[in-house]
């Protein structure tokens, strides 16, 4: 029904504009001949003027009268002439019989006696033309009236037929709920082959979208399980057990890590579908980044000693120029400062957590007049080749990831918050020589 309303008021809309610009140019086109045909009168009277007064220079009455004679027996239009002397004599010299006086054009002039020629020319063969042209331009605009609605018609079809396409593909998958349908393109490259281009674009990232939850779903209930069942087998062994406030206290404790694990995770994936979505709130601010992997190397450092692996950035050595100036350099960035902090630190995390006991992590910061860059290197086992496409996916964990304690949600959370800064993050990796992390932001 809405196309096809739509359709009507595109087609009457097509018509009007078109029966009224048709009509527009019939008019100017009847104004423009009628101008044409009494201009044409003019200046005949006005050429009959001047011959008539050349006639009576030459002989007077007399040869004036011989002229209108010769000239009305061979002339196809009759035309009615009178001469006033100077004694106020009318001296006619064709019969005014027949003349309508009100569809008689006229023209005079003196002569240098004082004579006084008029010439007249009747309207009604004027008028009889017009009411001709008149009459077919009817004709004209009847048939412009119904070519309109046909053009209208038969164009609106043809315009409206990608729109029909479009609604038939929406009905389809709201019927059978498949979202791999696509719109065929037309190839003609307008509005509406650009409409249905994004429109398919969308198609392919709700497809996707509703894959990865699919996916997500599915590891978040497998992820889920091995909690909730340690929280019921704590319980249980709890309850089970002769009473003993020793093994409650540590059953509490079980059940509450168990259940931090639980909120971390749900967390996470909020966070990380609310910057895929483009609805988490940034509070954007001038940002040292020397600031962000300060804080996050303070937070690890601990960790990395403990591990016994070298947690270190390159630019700690440069002293700063001055107490405004962070001392691993002046690389600022347009950003939220604690998601930022959070995408860091998930980073060196990462980075600390894979690396073996000797080897080394270190953070670099570099940055031109359009981008900064955070780079994570480590010495760890890296990533295998078919493994890096999918390692920012969500709960994604490799087969050399699954010995260490983990949700596998860190790197899609990386991922998802420099996206939604407007930037980018890469890795690169090779088994057996470590992996580099680089986080690419705009710096305004």
């Amino acid at each position: 029904m809405f196309t096809r309303a739509f359709g009507l008021r595109i087609a009457l809309w097509y018509a009007t504009l078109f029966v009224v610009g048709s009509m527009v140019i019939v008019l100017l086109t009847y104004y423009l001949t009628a101008v044409s045909l009494a201009q044409r009168d003019h200046q005949i009277l006005q050429s009959k003027l001047g011959e008539y007064a050349a006639a009576y220079a030459r002989g007077g009455i007399n040869v004036l009268a011989g002229t209108v004679r010769a000239e009305q027996q061979a002339a196809p239009e009759r035309l009615f002439v009178r001469v006033v002397d100077r004694g106020v004599e009318a001296l006619v010299l064709s019969s005014p019989n027949g003349w309508d006086p009100s569809l008689l054009e006229t023209a005079s002039v003196r002569l240098a006696d004082g004579t006084l020629v008029q010439v007249g020319k009747s309207t009604e063969p004027r008028e009889e033309l017009l009411a001709r042209f008149r009459s077919a331009l009817g004709i004209v605009t009847l048939l412009i009236i119904v070519t309109a609605l046909t053009g209208g018609w038969l164009l609106t079809q043809s315009a409206m037929s990608p729109i029909r396409q479009l609604t038939r593909t929406v009905r389809r998958i709201i019927r059978t709920g498949r979202t791999d349908t696509r719109v065929p393109l037309s190839g003609s490259g307008d509005a509406l082959d650009e409409l249905t281009t994004l429109f398919n674009t969308m198609l392919d990232r709700i497809e996707r979208l509703v894959t990865a939850m699919h996916g997500s779903l599915d590891n978040v209930s497998h992820d889920l399980r091995t909690p909730l069942t340690r929280l019921r087998g704590a319980a249980e062994m709890a309850l089970a057990a002769p009473p003993d406030l020793d093994r409650y206290r540590e059953a509490l404790a079980d059940t509450i890590e168990e259940s931090d694990r639980v909120l971390v995770m749900l967390t996470t994936l909020m966070d990380i579908s609310e910057a895929e979505s483009g609805t988490m709130q940034l509070r954007r601010e001038p940002v040292w980044l020397s600031e962000i992997v300060e804080r996050a190397l303070d937070l690890y450092r601990d960790v990395a000693d403990a591990k016994g692996v070298t947690l270190s950035a390159p630019e700690a050595a440069a002293p700063a120029a001055d107490a405004s100036t962070p001392r691993f350099g002046g690389v600022t960035v347009h950003a939220d400062r604690t998601r930022l902090e959070q995408a860091a630190a998930n980073l060196i995390d990462n980075a600390v957590k894979y690396t073996p006991r000797g080897g080394r992590v270190s953070v670099e910061i570099d940055g031109d007049g359009a981008s900064a860059r955070l780079i994570v290197r480590d010495t760890g086992p890296g990533v295998p080749a078919g493994e890096l496409p999918r390692i920012w996916d969500r709960l994604f964990r490799g087969d050399k990831s699954r010995a260490e304690r983990g949700l596998g949600l860190g790197l899609s959370l990386v991922k998802a918050i420099v996206e939604a800064h407007g930037g980018t993050v890469a890795v690169d990796s090779e088994p057996g020589k470590g992996s580099t992390f680089t986080m690419i932001l705009p710096r305004t």
